[in-house]
């Protein structure tokens, strides 16, 4: 897809279709006003016959309307106008977006971008009907033997201004929204895929071929006896009852001056997780082979800032293996020695994202971070918490949880602020080890992040748990591509704060 910003009235537009938007009870929005008074009165007309309500995102699409030049207008309902907020901008944008992609229309101008909305700028608008357009479009059938009918086609859309002109944040916005959709995409590629295809080594080829494409980032892959070397006795663990050998993949982008201390980005990569010998229920157990979307939310975002040009160091630590039963899978009741020295008594080999993460987490020190956050679907107790809405946010630092909050309040990619308090720690102590890995099913989210914080004091740390919100299950089953623009969006926040 393509994706400008244009200047004009919308009856001028030679497109395939003008888009443009009518509130609940027939209102129409400004653009929609000047179509109706070059049109003679043509849409307020069907509007008065009640072919159009204006409910949120209800369309109506039209054809060879009088004195348009565009061949199609396509009305979409923006809801109550007193009402209208970023939630019914995006139901109604979305809509307009399967609207268009399932027409004929190789181009469109879209006059809804500048809508007033409280809180919410143009750009804005632009950068969230971009993402709604990737997610329009976006197909995994590449491994069905036939293709898919009437797929559609690329179309180029413009953002229709009415008045004035394009600023530089508008600019800015469109490209960084492109650079997140794509990012998203790949995200979602390699979430979809299924776990005999994408394998740890899978991962790491998918990570070295990102650096081929982008001179700004170099790649390392450990093996396991560099690993073995490293003490990661922990991360080493989880992959023994596997015939897939675990990797450790670092990606370095350097967007900025090589003194600059980097953030780092630490993803959970269990490409298949059985659960071990804890073995886990059949029923969705597929499912699993989206244990690896921490990681894929990693290359995402490292993807999404080298096309952005970022001026920002950052480094994307993966810790990829599965977790497989076998006759040499760890087993309930064993002690491992994590590479921080702390040992672990591993009382339920399910609970195996903490134990690659632990290890990764204290890797990521060497690098000196300012900030290290982790991306993990790591606990089932998270979406009894939250749902499929909300990810799960901890961080031993108030400060940097407000900045993520921030982010995802921005993106429209929202997490929730969990406690990480002290008195969760007892539920992890051992008779027998220094740690165990559960702290029972009370609060099983904030323990597990509790585990991760006894390898994060040396500095600034967040968690965000995704196992709500990394993909969808039943008809829509597939990755979302989350939290790719909640992180992309905090390092750019970050590069404005530096600037």
């Amino acid at each position: 897809m393509e994706f400008s910003i244009k200047l004009g009235s919308p009856e001028k537009q030679r497109s395939g279709c003008v888009v443009a938007g009518v509130f609940e009870g027939g209102e129409l929005s400004d653009a929609a006003l000047i179509l109706d008074k070059a049109a003679k009165n043509t849409l307020s007309g069907i509007i008065a016959r009640g072919d159009m309500s204006g409910k949120i995102a209800s369309t109506l699409l039209l054809h060879n309307v009088p004195n348009i030049l565009s061949e199609r207008v396509l009305l979409v309902g923006l809801g109550k106008r007193n009402e209208f907020a970023a939630r019914q901008y995006l139901d109604s944008i979305r809509a307009a977006m399967r609207a268009l992609f399932a027409t004929g229309a190789k181009d469109a101008v879209l006059y809804l971008a500048d809508l007033p909305m409280a809180g919410r700028d143009s750009a804005w608008c632009i950068s969230q009907t971009v993402l709604a357009a990737f997610e329009s479009v976006y197909r995994f059938d590449h491994l069905k033997s036939k293709a898919e009918k009437n797929k559609k086609a690329s179309c180029k859309i413009q953002f229709g201004l009415l008045s004035g002109k394009s600023t530089a944040h508008q600019d800015v916005a469109l490209k960084q929204a492109a650079a997140i959709g794509q990012g998203m995409k790949l995200t979602k590629d390699l979430g979809n895929l299924p776990g005999n295809i994408c394998t740890p080594s899978y991962l790491a080829q998918q990570a070295v071929a990102l650096a081929k494409a982008h001179k700004s980032l170099k790649v390392t892959v450990l093996e396991e006896k560099d690993m073995q070397k490293l003490g990661m006795g922990s991360l080493l663990s989880v992959t023994r009852g596997s015939d897939e050998p675990a990797k450790l993949i670092t990606l370095e982008y350097r967007g900025a001056d090589k003194k600059q201390t980097p953030i780092v980005l630490v993803g959970k990569g269990v490409t298949f997780d059985s659960g071990g010998i804890s073995l886990k229920p059949g029923a969705e157990m597929d499912e699993m082979k989206y244990d690896m979307c921490g990681a894929a939310s990693v290359l995402g975002t490292l993807q999404a800032i080298a096309e952005i040009g970022l001026k920002l160091n950052v480094v994307g630590i993966i810790p990829t293996c599965e977790n497989m039963p076998s006759g040499s899978a760890t087993k309930p009741g064993d002690i491992v020695t994590s590479m921080s020295g702390q040992t672990i008594e591993i009382l339920n080999t399910d609970a195996e994202g903490r134990l690659i993460l632990c290890d990764a987490l204290t890797f990521a020190a060497k690098f000196e971070p300012t900030t290290v956050i982790d991306i993990a679907t790591l606990t089932g107790a998270c979406v009894i918490a939250l749902g499929h809405v909300a990810s799960g946010l901890y961080s031993n630092q108030d400060t940097l949880a407000q900045e993520l909050l921030a982010a995802g309040e921005q993106t429209y990619d929202r997490a929730w602020h969990m406690p990480l308090w002290e008195e969760y720690q007892p539920q992890l102590d051992s008779n027998f080890a220094d740690i165990q890995n559960i702290g029972g099913r009370a609060g099983g989210s904030i323990t597990a992040a509790c585990f991760l914080s006894r390898f994060t004091k040396d500095y600034r740390w967040a968690h965000l748990d995704i196992a709500g919100t990394a993909w969808k299950s039943g008809k829509e089953k597939g990755a979302t591509g989350r939290p790719v623009p909640l992180l992309t969006q905090y390092l750019i926040n970050r590069v404005q704060a530096d600037n």
